[in-house]
């Protein structure tokens, strides 16, 4: 089946996202907002009665000047995890042909897409068993726990159909998201059971955060100067690019214009001192940690773990069935440096999971080609 795709309404993008029992924070139009970088607009797939089964949100970025040429009035359309279609169907040309035919109009030379599908799963046992095996240095080697068949499915049909998964990724210009995730399960799980399931570790670190006396409360926008502040910290100390506090203050009034509570920032003090940050984000039954921050001094409080717990058992309270720890590597290699993120967010007790991932589209093979060039070379 073929469906018709044109332009949607923002209050129209919007319901659709609401009658799901989620769908990704980076589709929605309150998105699009935060990336005002880039122009963006909601697409629709209709059925022949005519009905809205499908949305994603377009950010369309131009084409960089390459070499001595001008740059051109073409655009890369990126759909960051989506379209929200239904990619367990066993004819996705009927979904991807519509809406590229579409965007080509439009003056794409490329789509990208995020698939929000999941491929497979590895749960904790697994992982630690994995990391402690010198001969195993990936995860994508072991055997996993779940593996989903429409998601084999449905690569293969990506591939059939010309998409290729990109070469290079440039958080200034594709904002490529994460393949593998880190995801806590929170369905028929209480409270205890949730504390239950983490390390030693993590419960020893919650129970002196208590004792410590640390407090956490739910901030809002006007300590976002405070958070950035501990941010900016952060950043310096584990060696990444800080966003300006700029981009925060926008990404709480989009969102919050949205929904009242699709964003929350977290606080966690000792004695008064700010010692840790972090962002919840919130779509239907999906709870993503976004961004965190905390001190150095006063660490041995472990004000993280505390915030973290919290706003676990608050995504519990709100109905989510997943808190969502965001990306990870998939290496298992114990004298790797990226090995201790995917440690620590074991602890937690949840799984590592792997998405279909991006995928692009040439739409002019010239141009893709160029911008490849280009993005390699940076």
């Amino acid at each position: 089946m073929a469906f018709q795709v044109r332009t949607i309404t923002t209050a129209e993008h919007v319901a659709f996202n609401a009658s799901r029992p989620s769908v990704s924070f980076l589709q929605t139009p309150a998105w699009g907002e935060v990336k005002s970088e880039w122009r963006r607009e909601s697409l629709g797939w209709f059925d022949d009665a005519g009905e809205l089964v499908g949305a994603g949100l377009v950010l369309h970025r131009r084409l960089p000047k390459i070499n001595k040429f001008k740059p051109l009035d073409k655009t890369l359309a990126y759909l960051p995890e989506g379209p929200s279609i239904d990619w367990a169907s066993d004819d996705l040309a009927g979904w991807l042909r519509p809406m590229a035919a579409y965007l080509k109009k439009r003056g794409a030379f490329a789509v990208r897409i995020g698939a929000p599908a999941v491929a497979r799963r590895w749960h904790g046992a697994t992982i630690k068993a994995a990391i402690a095996d010198p001969a195993v240095t990936r995860l994508s080697d072991v055997r996993p726990d779940e593996l989903n068949h429409a998601t084999t499915r449905a690569l293969t049909q990506l591939r059939h159909l010309g998409w290729l998964p990109p070469k290079n990724g440039d958080a200034g210009f594709a904002a490529g998201q994460p393949r593998w995730v880190f995801q806590l399960p929170l369905v028929d799980k209480d409270e205890d059971q949730l504390l239950k399931g983490m390390n030693q570790l993590w419960r020893r670190n919650i129970k002196k955060a208590t004792k410590a006396g640390v407090e956490v409360t739910v901030g809002t926008a006007a300590d976002l100067p405070d958070f950035h502040r501990i941010y900016t910290e952060t950043a310096e100390r584990d060696h990444f690019n800080p966003r300006p506090l700029d981009y925060f203050q926008t990404m709480f009034r989009a969102l919050q214009a949205e929904d009242p509570d699709r964003i929350r920032l977290y606080l966690a003090h000792h004695e008064g001192d700010l010692v840790a940050a972090t962002t919840w984000v919130r779509v239907g039954q999906h709870v993503w940690y976004g961004y965190g921050a905390s001190t150095t001094a006063k660490r041995e409080v472990r004000g993280s773990n505390a915030v973290q717990w919290q706003m676990i058992k608050d995504a519990k309270a709100a109905g989510a069935t997943v808190y969502d720890l965001r990306g990870i590597t998939d290496t298992v290699d114990a004298e790797d440096p990226h090995v201790g993120l995917i440690q620590f967010k074991t602890g937690t007790g949840g799984e590592a999971v792997e998405y279909l991932g991006e995928w692009d589209l040439p739409l002019n093979h010239l141009l893709y080609k160029a911008f490849e060039l280009y993005m390699s070379r940076r």
